[in-house]
């Protein structure tokens, strides 16, 4: 098959999440991938890698974590989930030279879907696999096979849903990671903290290791159940955080071409400093660096990884992933732009956070989608208030508002997120598409204003799209992986 024919192949697959067959939820089973994997010679027995789970934060820290390795001249794959804009994203790799991670060709891709499609077909056809394996099986075979042929030095792996039932939970991590947990899927994992948390808690290992930082009483206490269980060993990455009485100092979005955001701070790692300076804005950041040089550290004291401090501090200082308050530069006619996959409450209240670091005197125009599975109104509650013309705030009179539509089956309906608005009694109004979108943000925002777009990936996804001239021609490092 042709690169062109898989991309039509996969678009067919529907929804993640679903069978394809009248949108009814799949059995999961770690069987089918195992059954699935060994047929095609059991590639993810190949490598070593890590395996990180969590609701919030595992992409940032396993780029962070993929970076620092790759800066300490190590062969790195990084497979990580959803893609911004195209398939290939999701599964890179790095030469332990360069800063930049390459994503898998497109010829490379074609070839290895065509033989992880036809493995199992067959498989399906002679009754050892009761069914066609998901959109994420697929490319979790794909990438597990790319990265056994590549001879990588190790490979760092995000969990796309949950962890116990999860395709990339088939491999033996040396560490798991376990970040922040909140209420998010919770049709699939269960809707308490402590449900979610047993579930993600499925990448631990029998005297294991697990990285971590302490977060909700009830996922600590449902982690720390597992882990006892499992007589795994843990590591608490507080350590790694900013020291005490560190904050962020006051934000001027004049002040920088680049984003106005950057987490700067010393640590002590084994009794020599070394200077943080992350591109990833935010203070829940600093949570996920921890964790990424936790797991460093103990790479390199428990299993032989030659990772120097200065590898820790480039690697940092390299790390690339967008779409998480990226800041998108002002030209002379037009506002910067903020894009933000708050798509859940935790990143609802981080991205707030990061908004009330900014001057409160520039107008503000809000773009905002949501997928139907979402807390709509919770989202609102959380962010809308920050948009509202009506508040009594002078500051807020020229503040808009726009909901749309974004590409996916199960985007909510933008009457859906207006009646949260006006249940707020919130001013909004729609567009019928992230084009129109866009398009009434610029006109409706002055120069020294400010447009935030959040709420969704698929939204993030398309206005990054449309906005990558902008972004190639005003800041070209945040086009690194376009």
């Amino acid at each position: 098959m042709t690169y062109d024919e898989v991309l039509a192949r996969l678009a067919t697959m529907g929804p993640e999440l679903r069978t394809g067959k009248a949108g009814a939820p799949r059995k999961w089973s770690l069987d089918h991938i195992r059954i699935l994997l060994h047929a095609l010679g059991d590639p993810h027995h190949t490598f070593r890698s890590v395996l990180i789970a969590g609701t919030n934060g595992k992409g940032s820290t396993a780029a962070t974590l993929a970076s620092i390795l790759n800066a300490a001249g190590l062969r790195t794959g990084l497979y990580t989930s959803p893609h911004l804009l195209h398939v290939n994203e999701r599964i890179r790799l790095s030469d332990g030279r360069s800063p930049q991670f390459a994503e898998i060709s497109n010829d490379d891709f074609a070839l290895l879907f065509t033989l992880v499609n036809s493995t199992a077909a067959t498989l399906v056809t002679c009754g050892q696999l009761p069914h066609p394996p998901s959109f994420f099986e697929l490319l979790t075979a794909i990438a597990f096979c790319y990265f056994a042929e590549q001879g990588i030095d190790i490979v760092v792996l995000e969990v796309g849903l949950g962890g116990r039932l999860d395709a990339t939970n088939v491999v033996d991590p040396m560490l798991s990671i376990i970040t922040d947990i909140g209420l998010d899927h919770t049709e699939f994992l269960g809707n308490t903290i402590r449900s979610i948390a047993t579930e993600k808690a499925g990448i631990l290992r029998e005297n294991g290791i697990l990285v971590t930082l302490s977060q909700h009483p009830d996922a600590n206490t449902a982690i720390g159940k597992v882990a006892l269980e499992l007589n795994v060993r843990g590591v608490d990455a507080a350590r790694f955080l900013p020291p005490r009485g560190y904050t962020d100092a006051y934000i001027d979005i004049n002040a920088s071409p680049g984003s106005p955001w950057r987490n700067k701070y010393s640590l002590s790692i084994d009794g020599k400093i070394i200077e943080v300076d992350s591109p990833l804005a935010g203070q829940h950041q600093q949570r996920n660096i921890a964790l990424a040089v936790a797991a460093v550290v103990e790479l390199r004291t428990s299993h032989g990884f030659q990772i120097p401090n200065t590898a820790i501090e480039q690697g940092i200082r390299d790390t690339d992933w967008p779409g998480r308050l990226e800041w998108i530069p002002p030209s002379p006619d037009r506002a910067p732009i903020l894009l933000d996959v708050a798509h859940n409450p935790a990143g609802a209240w981080a991205l707030r956070a990061a908004l009330a670091q900014l001057p409160e005197n520039r107008p503000r125009t809000l773009i905002f989608s949501c997928l139907s599975d979402k807390p709509i109104e919770e989202l609102a509650q959380i962010l809308f208030p920050l948009f509202d013309a009506s508040s009594a705030d002078p500051a807020r009179s020229r503040d808009h508002i726009l909901l749309t539509h974004i590409d996916s089956p199960r985007a909510a309906r933008v009457d859906e997120i207006l009646a949260a608005a006006q249940k707020l009694e919130i001013p909004a109004v729609t567009a019928p598409n992230a084009v129109s979108a866009l398009a009434t943000a610029e006109f409706l925002t002055p120069p020294d204003g400010l447009i935030v777009a959040t709420g969704s990936l698929f939204l993030i996804a398309e206005l990054r799209a449309l906005l990558l001239p902008r972004i190639t021609t005003l800041h070209p490092e945040a086009a690194a992986r376009t």
